[in-house]
């Protein structure tokens, strides 16, 4: 198996660290926001990258982090005046719901950054050691990019040509102040008057939180070792976060990741999709409309390192080829028993293995040459496609012809080829699906629906505005209303009360 190394830039020879295991880390959300199909194009296509790793036998260790405490939660759940951890855990639900209905597997492990400030203090105060990082008088600590010579290989930016180290939405003016060069870059924030009490932890240097890109050099060690297989995430990542990230891991006699992966942008337009730009497709919108499976096979058909064009267009392609394999599939009888004298069971699922029959079935197919050669060559799914055609190909001769024996056969290898890309039709998350009708407007609802939490936060918050606009708070008044027409939907003033999506409020 082949990966492109995007680090290197070249397609490299995948060799893990241990034969048969794979650790792999990828950055998962900060959890600010609702999800657009933006964020969850990481997801997919290293979901696809997991399923394809355990078809192949090896035993994955899949970690993906959750950023729960950041500058931008911070901002938004104080101008929303709720608790920051409450709007934190809120939009995690939210971003669950997402990845429940586009049918990604369950991580090994989901580590959260509040769940790792002691790793993170041990972290800095190894680079303190090492001579990597210092702290001023106010408490806070930043890393020392000129103290270690390699800063800059992963994105091939020699520091001398760098003016700053920081994402410009992470830039403070209070960890500014204190740096000794202007591209260093914090670890430890120290605690503000005007922040949460709660949102800051006792540390050797002074009360405080975590920088961002600590917490996953802390948690990619703590689950994954000192060095391990494959660190994945989105093109937008790469500088700084994962440059940081690296300096902070090599800084502290760490291996870090062997291999770099970045899937590219999902663009509206030609532009990333992103809130910055008011360019978003909201999930919970976007399957109002879509077929989830539809949506899972649009974004998973386009090749990881390829821009993706979110368009209607490319979602009607997407329904009509979903519409075309279940079509056949729903024709041909199933093979009895399933999985009969099937060989050892590849459990694509891990630890969690809802049906292992239709897995042992699967299991037993043998996957194309040319299928295997695609997939193994950088995950090259657009060249494994060929082989879902040919076999659709095969299986409707093989019907036309009454020959049930063959269009079974030819089923159950589309099917073994499809549950690659997480998309096998008689998976238990397309059940419902694969009946429909597969046209926009009258795809099925997808498995989740609003839970209760999410009308009780806003019916809270629509309170909270109209006692806002009562005290002539208007700043906060707006702030509310902004929050909720970003994550939730517009809200109207109406005769019978304030109206945000299905909650009225009077």
């Amino acid at each position: 198996m082949k990966i492109f190394d995007s680090a290197t830039h070249e397609v490299r020879d995948f060799v893990p660290v241990t034969p048969g295991k794979v650790g792999l880390y990828l950055c998962g959300p900060t959890v600010q926001g609702a999800p657009h199909l933006g964020h969850l194009r990481a997801a997919l296509n290293f979901d696809v990258l997991v399923r394809w790793l355990r078809r192949r036998g090896y035993a994955v260790t899949y970690v993906r982090n959750v950023t729960d405490i950041d500058d931008k939660i911070l901002a938004k759940s104080a101008a929303a005046g709720v608790p920051w951890w409450e709007l934190a855990a809120h939009f995690e639900r939210e971003f669950d719901f997402a990845y429940r209905a586009l049918n990604t597997l369950p991580p090994t492990v989901t580590p959260h950054a509040t769940g790792h400030i002691p790793q993170q203090i041990a972290l800095i105060e190894r680079l303190l050691e090492r001579g990597h990082a210092y702290s001023d008088t106010n408490g806070n600590v930043y890393f020392s990019v000129t103290s270690l010579p390699d800063y800059g290989a992963l994105t091939n930016q020699p520091v001398s040509e760098l003016v700053s180290t920081e994402d410009e939405s992470q830039i403070d003016t209070a960890t500014e102040v204190g740096k000794r060069d202007p591209r260093d870059f914090a670890l430890w924030k120290a605690a503000k008057d005007d922040e949460p009490s709660d949102a800051a932890w006792d540390a050797p240097w002074g009360r405080g939180r975590p920088g961002w890109h600590l917490e996953c050099s802390a948690m990619s060690q703590a689950y994954l070792g000192d060095t391990f297989d494959i660190h994945g995430g989105g093109l937008d990542l790469r500088f700084p976060h994962h440059e940081n990230e690296m300096a902070q891991s090599h800084g502290a006699g760490w291996g870090f990741a062997r291999y770099w992966m970045h899937n590219a942008w999902l663009t509206l337009k030609g532009e990333k999709m992103s809130k910055s730009v008011g360019n978003v497709v909201g999930v919970r919108r976007l399957l109002e409309d879509w077929n989830p499976a539809v949506v899972r096979m649009s974004v998973v058909t386009t090749h990881y390192r390829t821009n993706l064009e979110y368009s209607e267009d490319s979602l009607k392609q997407a329904a009509l080829l979903w519409d075309k394999f279940t079509s056949f599939l729903q024709q041909v009888p199933r093979s009895v028993p399933a999985g009969a004298g099937a060989p050892e069971v590849c459990n694509i699922y891990g630890d969690v293995e809802p049906d292992l029959a239709r897995q042992r079935e699967l299991t037993a197919v043998e996957l194309p040459d040319d299928f295997v050669a695609a997939l193994d060559d950088d995950l090259n799914v657009p060249g494994a496609l060929p082989a879902l055609h040919r076999a659709l190909k095969t299986g409707k001769a093989a019907l036309n012809s009454g020959d049930t024996s063959g269009a079974q056969q030819a089923a159950l290898q589309l099917r073994a080829m499809l549950d690659v890309f997480g998309l096998d039709p008689h998976d238990p998350a397309w059940v419902a699906s694969v009946s429909a009708t597969e046209t926009p407007g009258t795809a099925p609802s997808p498995t989740d629906t609003p839970n209760d939490s999410l009308t009780s936060l806003v019916t809270a918050l629509l309170q909270q505005r109209a006692e806002a606009k009562a005290q002539r708070d208007w700043g906060r008044a707006d702030a509310i209303r902004d929050l909720l027409q970003t994550h939730v939907a517009p809200v109207v003033d109406t005769p019978a009360g304030v109206q945000c999506g299905s909650v009225t409020f009077s």
